[in-house]
This record gives C-alpha cells, structure tokens and sequence, in this order.
C-alpha cells in the first residue's frame, strides 16, 4: 500500500489480509517520500489494524531515502521491515546496526525482497543472515527483467529461483511469500499462480489490489476437509504413542510422526485463520 495514500492506509484497517506492506519505496514518487515516511507513522501510532501484520518496505541503503527510512522504520511500531533487492547477507547487517542505532526494539523483524539474480543466488546467506530476518518475499516483476525471461502463465522461467529461495528459507525456518499477479484482469491466471504457490509450498502471496484478497485467503487456507483428517491423525497417532506403537494405520492410510507434525501445522494454521476472522468482526 503506498505511504503517500492516506485513503488506501486507511482502507487497510478494513481488508481481510494477513498482513499489510506500507510502501516507501516503487509505489510512492520521489517528491512523496517523505510525505509517506509521516504518513505511515502516523497511522501505525494511531492503530486499528488489529492482528494484522505491518511490514513497511523502505528504500534501498544506496538511494538518498534509504538509511532516513530505516531510522524512522526502526522506531515506528511495525512488525517488520522490508528491504528491497537484498543481494547478500552484508545488506541485512548494513540494515541491522542502522536500525539499532536508531532504537529498534529487538522483535523488530527484516523481511528480505528476493528480486534479482544476485540476490536469488545468496538465498542461503540471506535467510541466515540475523536472528531478525523473518521472511523472503519473491519480486518476480524485477526478476523477469533481470533474468530477459517471459512472465508465462505457468512461471517455468522463474522456477529456478523460486525453488532456491524455497529451500532456503526452509533451512532457515523463515517464512517465504510468492510474488504479484500484475494482471487484476486475469482471475483466472491469479487462481492457478495461488494454486501453484500452495503446492510449492509458498506460505503466502503478495497481492497488489483488495480485489485479490479473497481468491487468495481460499487458495491459501486449508480446506475442511484437510483440516478434519488432520485432526483425525492427531488423535489416532496420540492414542497409538500412549500405547507404545509408533506408526497407526488411519482409514487405510500408513501414519507416523512426520504426518501429525505437518497436520499439526495445518490445525495451528487454521486456528490463526479463525482467530484472525474473528477479530476483524
């Protein structure tokens, strides 16, 4: 949401996502800077954004807002800060002592934007980079054109780079957001890139328009279904352990320690969908 739009800062108290990234950076014009910089303090001073969380995405450390941008982030009560074209892990430490300097609180998080070659290969290095570096956002747009490749339906180009920065981000056990869908024309297109994302493994989708917000929450959140055999594989894996049995057999279906961790995953994920939900209401 760009920094310099009161109204869409506004609006973001009302969407039903997750979590809100307030611009500082592509989205707002040179001369809105630091009128955007004001803007977004104040509205995360004066709150009712509830769960959700506030990622402000700041300048790069080379151009003339970055560093200002980092101070004023550092101190303003977000959950994280996004930093753009992060191509080593020097970059985040760059990032780091700035923002303690300045009084970041310790719980204050880097998000790293993953939108170049460079960038893609040092992903370990990244994601290990501070015990602050919370999660990797894939930047497609710039990717494909650092890369020269064809932002197709079915992303085969950027499969590469995606898969790197999934693995690692795993290692890390960091979060890792799928990039923007930038046709809002296209539901279809943005249903299948959703789908895709969830079977990659991708824990969200970074979106450019509320329109989106709805496809996504459903392609993202567990379905029913999922939910009840994940409860049903809790409770029959508990009760075989209490019975000194490491494996059970659910509904014909093998099950051992590996199934109940990933279903455990999935009820706390949709016990956080629900919390969210209601807290919205």
């Amino acid at each position: 949401m760009p920094g310099s739009n009161a109204r869409a800062l506004e609006k973001g108290r009302t969407l039903a996502a997750d979590g809100l990234i307030l611009d500082l950076e592509d989205a707002v014009a040179p001369n809105a800077k630091e009128t955007a910089r004001t803007q977004i303090r104040d509205a995360i001073k004066e709150g009712g954004y509830g769960k959700r969380e506030l990622i402000v995405r700041v300048n790069a450390m080379d151009t003339s807002w970055g560093q200002d941008d980092l101070v004023s982030a550092a101190t303003m009560g977000a959950d994280a800060v996004l930093l753009p074209k992060v191509e080593s892990e020097s970059t985040v430490h760059q990032a780091e002592e700035i923002m303690a300097t300045a009084g970041a609180p310790d719980n204050l998080a880097v998000w790293c934007m993953m939108e170049t070659p460079l960038g893609v290969l040092h992903a370990e290095e990244i994601s290990h980079a501070s015990s602050r570096v919370g999660a990797l956002v894939m930047g497609t747009s710039d990717l494909a054109k650092d890369l020269q490749c064809a932002h197709t339906p079915d992303r085969m180009a950027f499969m590469t780079s995606m898969g790197l920065c999934l693995l690692a981000a795993r290692a890390a056990g960091i979060a890792i957001l799928d990039g923007v869908h930038l046709d809002l024309d296209d539901d279809g297109g943005f249903e299948y890139a959703c789908v895709q994302g969830v079977e990659m493994g991708f824990d969200g989708k970074t979106l450019i328009h509320p329109k989106t917000i709805d496809a996504a929450n459903k392609a993202f959140a567990p379905p029913v279904e999922v939910i009840e055999w994940s409860k049903r594989i809790i409770a029959a894996h508990a009760e075989a352990i209490s019975e000194g049995k490491g494996i059970v057999v659910v509904e014909g279906r093998l099950v051992e320690n590996l199934h109940v961790l990933n279903a455990q995953r999935l009820v706390a994920l949709d016990e956080a969908i629900m919390a969210m939900e209601a807290d919205s209401k």
